[in-house]
């Protein structure tokens, strides 16, 4: 380090005093000097009088570089993290310790493993980290911006000033520290970055920052490790050794901000959501809630999927704590919690990813590439190491520190396709000229592997719409390595199929059966989801029809035969109890309908649904396997009944749908096992507000062969119906 003479301005100074250095510590902080001494510089661009340690070692300024101030003296005179003291312009006294006398933090292999892209927990490197630096508590900041001349910590503790604590690079690798010694939690923070090139200014958040403010404010909030006090080690344990394949799954779909709020209309907190939610699941008995994402998101209206903080649970509800607590009271209920988690875009809104450092870091130059037309927002470089290590990083994030079961990839199919929505010559092909992002493949691949790999029974759920191969297979065999994809086809076709008045249904029959041809190819969700009650769709109930009468029994039999359906199951919220109203994101469910019959019908049987589901392995040991179902009729479309049989571990479940509000006397089919066989459930039972059209107590086989089998039963089926019949 050269002698740096008080009385010269030179190069250096003029990049401090211009705030576009990029290496500060070079002029900032202490250095030798002449003999055993030792020079100390400091920058305040507010001060009027500035001394070291206890007051008692002046600084001098320098004329010709305000609030720049020097000292030089024997280093005997100094601690090794000496204290500055200063009085403002306004007679306010302030003191710290340099932040610019300790050695750099990070390791080189930190670094190294981030720009490699293997950094699955670069979290707890980058952002804003509580630290202890040489024996001072502190905070740590580090954030990736290889574009930038200049990088500064700003924040409530500098007057969101980028002149005082201008960062430090790490070289070629685009990360910038500093350590700011004493700054404590609840700290608000931001970064200002200058463009190496274009000498633009810009305010960022932190990319990898823990907690934001509330909206519409945007800054961070540094944080402290957490203490919470998890009581989930038995569910993590169980999670651990989970067949998931084999056991049932029923998923809650929940947005956190319309499912209810509070007696003024405001949002629920999430620990008062902890209480109302677990009493309502286990209640309902559904296996696992699915939370719309609680990503810190700046618009209401985009229900999560424009995230800006892909490591911060959003505030609106509360301290990241807060969701533990929610997450935790699930667990101890037996109730699994998956995360809506969107790495396919980010909306371009200026304090947050987009041209982060003044270039596209985080997405593609080209919009061709980076950016989506529909949606308005930008497409991740998949290419990039640092960007697919945000992204794996951020998954691992929810996995480890909020003790998520899974994440379910909104969009994946906007992620596979270089064409997706786009018109001809808007999209550029891949290195071998095809359509297909083989950046995102291997970014997808990696992601499952990685979060799969390292965390069993921790599930990475695809909604992907089209027909692309081995989603749910593994990468060794050309998969992209989900656990599971939502049946996005089957879900088309079901709803298609249901609109139409039954008596035209006989010509729509291939809807219900065509997606056995390909039910056992992935592991699939059936999902009746939020996208299904919005822009005008109108609510499932509402989708049905007929009179009200009818509306309710298409519905209940849409969920009966969903429920047998081979596939894990997912319901949005106010489904199970046949919300009216099409959702709306700005309001709450409409709960007070469950004082109706018909709706506390709806409500009776997708818990009674629920239940049988759990208790009979028939309905879900063999979901993602040919052997747990086969078909007595799929051609029965003159009456628009569908009969089949589910079956596991020797024991058989027998199934019939009647599509058409006429009753079905004295139907027959054929069955392999003689003997007596009850209802286990009859969708058109009083109870559910139907019109307990059904069989007896008992009902026995006949030695007559039917349909190829042996044996044959002897039905009435209700009308617009669903029959789940065991034998005795």
């Amino acid at each position: 380090m050269p002698n740096l003479t008080p009385a010269v301005v030179n190069e250096d100074i003029q990049r401090i005093l211009q705030a576009r250095h990029y290496a500060p510590f070079r002029v900032l902080g202490k250095h030798p000097a002449a003999g055993d001494e030792v020079f100390v510089r400091t920058y305040l661009p507010h001060a009027v009088e500035v001394a070291l340690e206890n007051g008692t070692l002046p600084m001098t300024p320098v004329e010709a570089a305000p609030g720049l101030f020097e000292w030089t003296g024997p280093a005997t005179l100094l601690s090794t993290h000496y204290r500055i003291h200063w009085r403002d312009n306004t007679g306010h006294e302030h003191s710290f310790i340099d932040p610019y006398c300790f050695n750099p933090q990070i390791s080189e292999f930190d670094l190294h493993l981030i720009n490699e892209g293997k950094h699955w927990h670069a979290y707890k490197v980058l952002g804003a980290h509580a630290h202890q630096a040489e024996g001072v508590d502190g905070m740590l900041f580090a954030v990736w911006a290889p574009g930038a001349e200049r990088v500064s910590v700003v924040g409530d503790f500098n007057r969101w000033d980028g002149r005082y604590h201008p960062m430090q690079t790490h070289g070629g690798t685009g990360i910038w520290e500093l350590f700011i010694p004493e700054l404590s939690a609840g700290t608000l923070y931001k970064f200002e970055l200058r463009n190496r090139d274009s000498g633009a200014v810009m305010v960022k958040i932190d990319p990898y920052a823990h907690q934001f403010e509330q909206r519409p404010l945007t800054a961070c909030i540094t944080t402290e490790p957490s203490t919470y006090d998890w009581g989930d080690a038995a569910w993590l344990a169980h999670r651990a050794k989970w067949d998931w394949q084999h056991a049932p799954m029923s998923i809650y779909e929940v947005h956190l901000g319309s499912w209810q709020r509070d007696d003024k209309g405001e949002f629920l907190s999430y620990r008062a959501l902890a209480d109302r939610l677990t009493g309502h699941v286990t209640e309902m008995g559904f296996t696992h809630v699915e939370l719309l994402p609680i990503t810190e998101h700046p618009l209401d209206a985009s229900w999560g999927y424009q995230t800006t903080g892909y490591y911060a649970p959003t505030s609106r509800f509360g301290k990241p704590d807060d969701l533990r607590y929610l997450i935790d009271r699930l667990h101890q209920a037996g109730i699994g919690v998956l995360l809506d988690w969107v790495p396919g875009h980010f909306p371009k809104d200026a304090f947050a990813l987009a041209r982060y450092d003044g270039t596209a870091l985080y997405e593609h130059e080209d919009p061709r590439l980076g950016e989506h037309r529909d949606w308005g927002t930008l497409i991740f470089n998949y290419g990039r190491n640092e960007v697919r290590n945000f992204l794996v990083s951020s998954a691992m994030y929810w996995v480890e520190e909020f003790h998520i079961d899974g994440l379910r990839v909104d969009a994946v199919a906007s992620m596979l396709y270089l064409d997706y929505s786009r018109k001809p010559g808007d999209w550029i092909p891949n290195k071998y000229g095809g359509r297909e992002n083989l950046e995102a493949i291997d970014f997808l691949r990696e992601l499952n592997a990685t979060v799969q790999g390292q965390h069993p029974g921790a599930l990475i759920i695809a909604e992907e719409s089209t027909a692309w191969p081995q989603v749910t297979q593994p990468p060794e065999v050309g998969g992209l390595g989900f656990a599971m994809k939502w049946n996005m086809g089957w879900m088309h076709d079901i709803l298609e199929y249901f609109k139409q008045d039954p008596v035209h249904r006989k010509y729509h029959h291939d809807q219900l059966t065509f997606g056995l041809l390909y039910a056992f190819t992935e592991n699939f969700v059936l999902p009746f989801s939020h996208d299904e009650v919005v822009h005008g769709k109108r609510s499932l109930l509402y989708r049905m029809p007929g009179d009200e009468w009818q509306r309710f029994a298409n519905l209940r039999t849409l969920y009966a035969f969903m429920y047998a359906y081979p596939g894990k199951k997912l319901l949005f919220m106010g489904s199970e109890f046949g919300q009216g109203d099409e959702w709306n994101f700005d309001g709450q469910l409409d709960w007070y309908v469950c004082q109706f019959p018909f709706h506390e019908g709806v409500k009776t049987l997708v818990r009674d649904l629920n239940r049988l589901y759990r208790e009979h392995p028939a309905l879900h040991a063999h979901e993602f396997e040919w052997q747990g179902f086969d078909w007595i009729d799929c051609h029965d479309a003159a009456q628009s009944v569908l009969s089949f049989v589910r079956r596991a571990h020797g024991r058989e479940l027998i199934i019939l749908c009647n599509f058409t509000p006429v009753p079905r006397m004295d139907y027959r089919i054929g069955i392999d096992n003689a003997g007596t066989y009850r209802e286990v459930l009859n969708s058109d039972s009083e109870y559910y507000g139907g019109s307990n059209t059904g069989n007896s107590p008992q009902i026995q086989t006949r030695n007559t062969p039917w349909m190829g089998r042996e044996y044959s039963l002897d039905l009435v089926l209700p009308p617009l119906g669903v029959l789940i019949l065991e034998r005795i």
